[in-house]
């Protein structure tokens, strides 16, 4: 077997047409700011052990059930884990700054212009699919076209692309009708590859099978895993595919090691917390604070068959908030959703429910240095003024805060607070409820919940409403329907939340942009449509230079914080992670992820002593 130097050095060497002189140069590797870190001759990524030990089961957990095994389709409730059995044309690496760093898989190289006006991708001739056929231009053109028709998120992302074509042989072109959107050629490489020819094939009972519909047959897949078996809104089984056609591409090396992974389903939280402590599944990321800093006293911790630790997160930003839906007209004055944040008693809820654990979010990005500080300066400034006429004049006087809490003197302040912003918007109290000063209509919000614990800490917010006329009733639903609603937008308000990069670009206008405000498969879930807000987001996607990137989104999250679209939550700069110690994993965690279980392996000594997964 060649070492991964030597098949990267083959793919380099592989004879190409001729290139004209006017013609881009093709690249093994691509970073959307600055220069990739790994080159031609890395033989792997720093951060795994190459000589990671494959083997073993690994059973990972999921809530709400699962009932397709169609990736594209809008609806239904995809199985977990599906992009196991899918490779992409390009892959990124774990450990660099900028995430949109890539690296060959199914494309062994890729080019584009100065322009940035069109991509081309070189297809790896030795990249196959399972049942032993290559994967070709046709699957990749096909890929692109299915999604863009059939997924109205697609068709949004992809908004920019007008043609996909294979120009020569073993090569696809993607061509774009704006220029000098530099993050277009990355996010291409980033597209699944479906088999075009399975698809268009017939199922074991002679059925023509149909990317239109759902899927309940094994689909056949290209990467590292297939599906071993399976029953829907239960179980699924990823068994490692031996013979997979990239394990010994440097991108490959050291990962995908264990020979199973199972993900089982379990009904809401508290059973997954209790089916981890009875090894039911072996790794947990806690996201409860109370189950944090209480549910671990057992003796399985204690004699540490059960590994608690936390990883700092470098690689992320977030913003989770109870989001109003600004399609319904109580929501509309910014004036209604800055008094219902000065109803928000973080510091109370953070002292009772969360022993501390939390900081209070500040930024749509919070946690990384994309977040705003103090007031606008440099590069950000010039921005924002270019913007000055579309953005609340308060950005460029005025730091945001949060109100304080955790009193009940200051609640009662801020309380006094919301309700002069309330009758300013033209809600008035008569006797205990808030009601419009025009058509009398009581100020009621529907919370929507998929999960019971929300109890804990959407009931003391309603408490509180409750002290200034406005009615919060909570519903909890399951997981199909919350799902539904929410994609409907059938909501009043709800818990939500945006995890970002640490290299923003095209998926902020699905996040925030006046396009996707209506679409009902985007994230813009609480309906945003500003033109403000879009003009930064262009600035970000057609930012030339790490500097002006940074400074653009800074900008956008200060705009999008002083508009007051929803109420900041609570985050935390690092993962808390529970573990049946069964696990290796490399010297080197990765900077801006755990990594697990790409990275980690099978340990058959720890599992001895611990106890084998069953």
């Amino acid at each position: 077997m060649a070492s991964c130097a030597v098949v990267f050095a083959a793919a380099l060497a592989v004879p190409a047409p001729a290139r004209a002189a006017d013609e881009p140069e093709w690249h093994i590797s691509t970073a959307l700011t600055g220069t990739p870190k790994y080159e031609a001759d890395d033989q792997h990524f720093d951060y795994v052990n190459p000589d990671a030990p494959k083997g073993g089961l690994v059973r990972l957990s999921t809530t709400g059930g699962f009932d397709t095994f169609n990736p594209i389709l809008p609806k239904g409730n995809v199985v977990p884990g599906l992009s196991l059995i899918y490779d992409t044309l390009m892959e990124s690496s774990l450990d660099e700054l900028d995430i949109s760093a890539m690296y060959g898989l199914i494309a062994k190289e890729m080019r584009y212009p100065e322009d940035f006006s069109w991509v081309e991708y070189r297809l790896n001739p030795e990249a196959r699919w399972h049942d032993g056929e290559p994967i070709t231009t046709e699957d990749v053109i096909w890929s692109f076209e299915k999604a863009t028709e059939i997924s109205p998120r697609d068709k949004f992302y992809y908004q920019n692309v007008t043609a996909a074509t294979s120009p020569t042989e073993g090569v696809v072109r993607f061509e774009f009708d704006i220029k000098n959107n530099r993050e277009l050629p990355h996010i291409l490489g980033q597209l699944m590859i479906l088999p075009k020819h399975w698809w268009e094939g017939t199922n074991a009972k002679g059925e023509k099978r149909d990317i239109s519909a759902g899927l309940q047959e094994i689909p056949l897949g290209s990467g590292p895993y297939r599906i071993k078996n399976f029953e829907f809104n239960r179980s699924i089984t990823y068994e490692r595919v031996k013979d997979y056609w990239g394990r010994d591409l440097p991108v490959k090396v050291g990962a995908d090691n264990f020979d199973e992974l199972r993900y089982d389903s379990y009904r809401d939280a508290a059973v997954v917390l209790e089916a981890f402590k009875g090894d039911q599944f072996d790794w947990r990321t806690e996201n409860v604070a109370k189950n944090w800093a209480t549910a671990y006293d057992i003796p399985a911790v204690t004699d540490k068959r059960i590994i608690l630790e936390t990883f700092p997160d470098h690689g992320s930003g977030i913003m989770q908030a109870y989001i109003p839906n600004l399609r319904r007209e109580k929501f509309q004055d910014p004036r209604v959703r800055e008094a219902l944040n000065y109803a928000f008693d973080f510091e109370s809820l953070n002292r009772t429910a969360f022993f501390g654990q939390y900081k209070r979010i500040n930024s749509f990005f919070a946690g990384t240095e994309l977040a705003h500080k103090g007031l606008p300066t440099g590069k950000e400034l010039e921005i924002l003024e270019s913007v000055r006429d579309l953005v609340p004049a308060s950005v460029f006087t005025e730091e945001y805060e949060n109100p304080v809490g955790g009193s009940p003197k200051q609640l009662r302040s801020n309380l006094r607070k919301a309700l002069k912003l309330l009758g300013e918007a033209g809600w008035k109290l008569e006797g205990k409820k808030l009601v419009n000063e025009k058509t009398g209509e009581p100020f009621v919000i529907e919370y929507l919940a998929s999960d019971p614990s929300a109890e804990r800490t959407v009931l003391p917010f309603a408490d509180n409403l409750r002290l200034i006329g406005i009615e919060l009733n909570l519903r909890i639903l399951d997981t199909p329907q919350y799902v539904n609603r929410i994609r409907s937008r059938d909501f009043d308000m709800a818990t939500l939340l945006w995890g970002q990069s640490l290299s923003p670009g095209n998926e902020q206008r699905n996040y925030w942009g006046a396009g996707s405000a209506d679409q009902p498969q985007s994230q813009n879930y609480a309906g945003i449509a500003d033109a403000g807000v879009d003009a930064l987001i262009d600035k970000i996607i057609f930012a030339e230079d790490r500097e002006t990137l940074v400074a653009a989104t800074r900008a956008l999250d200060r705009v999008l914080i002083h508009h007051h679209y929803l109420i900041p939550q609570w985050y935390l700069d690092y993962d808390r992670t529970a573990r049946w110690d069964r696990f290796g994993h490399p010297d080197t965690i990765p900077e801006y992820t755990h990594g697990f279980p790409t990275v980690w392996w099978y340990d058959e000594a720890k599992a001895a002593k611990t106890g084998a997964a069953e």
